[in-house]
């Protein structure tokens, strides 16, 4: 399988190559060149199959024959050893045909540890076999860090560095950042909001002058296509313990960089028989008035009790748009530089199917609580922020009942005690018992100015030989 940029200049890749690469050369993102797709038959043919093993069924044809059959399963299975249901990604009901898909299982509690613990382990392997060093530098809204330096904090080919906003964070994601021992580990403090970190990285990427010769940079953000590959498994997994593919179903996914309703975008491309793809997002609410409006416009950022969602341009919402617009490049190219600068409305061809596809709702902060207050009142189930907000999206937007409608629960409420205590929950939720000493580890961290200058030269400073 080849991969080619959604801006149409650069050259085409095989998985293998756009695992290192990231952020392609002309600014775009990598998608694939054309994805498989799967009838009613084969995909009825995977829904005994266990988590890893249907990872495998899924994930190998974007593999293109880079890594050995063998080799590749090996990986999917050391991905998910340390996560502690054994499910992998539970299912907990709700209500009549309501479902939460339960992704804060791994390491890390938050979703992002399904895709970036098999990330490292991708890049261990291919880092490894080349006999190649690379420098990984991403920006975190909050949870992308922790479960990145927990994919990668064993790989010696790696040195990491992973910005965040300073003091815009939750005390447990910074500290499962900043407590991790490891000579290849660093952690930035940006005085800055989430997009000036996300800036920072794109324009390293674009301008690697400040590296050791040899040396390149890697993501681990989502513009990482490994990243998104991963999370296509769990739409199929989860659609299955509701009746997939006998039975169509939904998903409400709290969305900040658009990846992982990307990956539900792709499930249903794929032949999964999706209903409705629900964008949920806080008040920073650009995608919710896109997609309800035709009318991409930024807006001062706000900081919310669902911090990981405060982000105000999505990247990944690129590889979506590449597809609306019938895979004009050029035409990408124009509507991202323009996206940048002003406000930008889409020919209506390319808009009604992005309404075809996606469903939106904007909560706010005082949504959020009572969302939270409500389902534990209701369920004695506690909902962290961000998820909460998938659920309040998902009965706001729900068009057919019957249709099991599932809400990605993207983070344990022990990270976000703040609005989980709002809600009148009487104590901060325990950590789970793996990491019931967080708040007892030395932590390790840097605060530097808004500045890429200041950022370049500490990576620089800090590279192993």
């Amino acid at each position: 399988m080849k991969y080619i940029s959604t801006r149409g200049k650069a050259p085409a890749l095989n998985f293998e190559d756009v695992l290192l690469t990231g952020l392609a050369p002309d600014g775009g993102l990598y998608v694939p060149e054309s994805l498989p797709k799967y009838s009613k038959e084969q995909i009825a043919s995977w829904s005994s199959l266990s988590y890893t093993d249907l990872a495998f069924q899924i994930i190998h044809p974007f593999i293109g024959g880079c890594i050995p059959d063998d080799d590749l399963k090996a990986i999917i299975d050391d991905t998910y050893v340390d996560f502690r249901h054994p499910a992998i990604a539970p299912l907990v009901q709700l209500d009549r045909n309501e479902w939460v898909l339960e992704l804060f299982q791994g390491p890390t509690l938050a979703f992002k540890d399904f895709a970036l613990q098999m990330l490292g382990r991708l890049l261990d392997y291919v880092l490894e076999r080349r006999q190649q060093k690379v420098v990984i530098m991403g920006a975190t809204s909050g949870d992308t860090g922790s479960a990145a330096i927990q994919g990668c904090k064993r790989c010696t080919n790696i040195d990491i560095f992973i910005l965040h906003p300073y003091q815009r964070v939750s005390e447990v994601q910074r500290r499962q950042m900043t407590t991790v021992v490891g000579d290849n580990i660093h952690n930035i403090a940006v005085r800055g909001h989430f997009d000036h970190c996300q800036a920072m990285v794109k324009a390293s990427f674009a301008d690697q002058s400040f590296l050791p010769e040899g040396r390149q940079l890697v993501a681990v953000n989502s513009i990482n296509w490994a990243r998104i590959m991963a999370q296509i498994v769990y739409y199929f997994y989860a659609a299955y313990a509701v009746g997939a593919p006998d039975r169509a179903v939904s998903f409400s996914v709290p969305t900040g960089n658009f990846g992982d309703i990307y990956a539900g975008y792709l499930a249903k491309c794929m032949g999964l028989p999706i209903e409705q793809l629900v964008v949920a997002t806080n008040q920073n609410d650009i995608l919710h008035r896109f997609i309800s409006g035709n009318k991409f416009e930024k807006h001062e950022l706000q900081h919310t009790l669902s911090p990981s969602m405060d982000i105000v341009v999505s990247s990944n919402f690129e590889r979506m748009l590449f597809d609306c617009y019938d895979r004009d490049g050029a035409a990408i190219d124009d509507l991202m530089t323009r996206m940048n600068t002003e406000t930008v409305s889409i020919p209506d061809s390319a808009f009604a199917k992005v309404r075809g596809l996606f469903d939106s709702y904007g909560v706010n902060d005082d949504e959020t609580v009572a969302m939270i207050a409500s389902v534990y009142e209701n369920n004695e189930y506690l909902l962290d922020p961000h998820s909460a907000i998938g659920v309040k999206a998902a009965r706001e937007c729900r068009r057919d009942t019957a249709t099991p409608m599932i809400t990605l629960a993207t983070a344990h409420p022990a990270k976000f005690p703040e609005a989980v205590m709002k809600a009148g929950y009487p104590t901060a939720p325990a950590l789970p018992h793996h990491m019931s000493d967080l708040f007892d580890l030395d932590e390790r961290y840097e605060v530097v100015d808004n500045k890429l200058e200041d950022v370049h030269a500490m990576i620089a400073a800090n590279i192993r030989a």
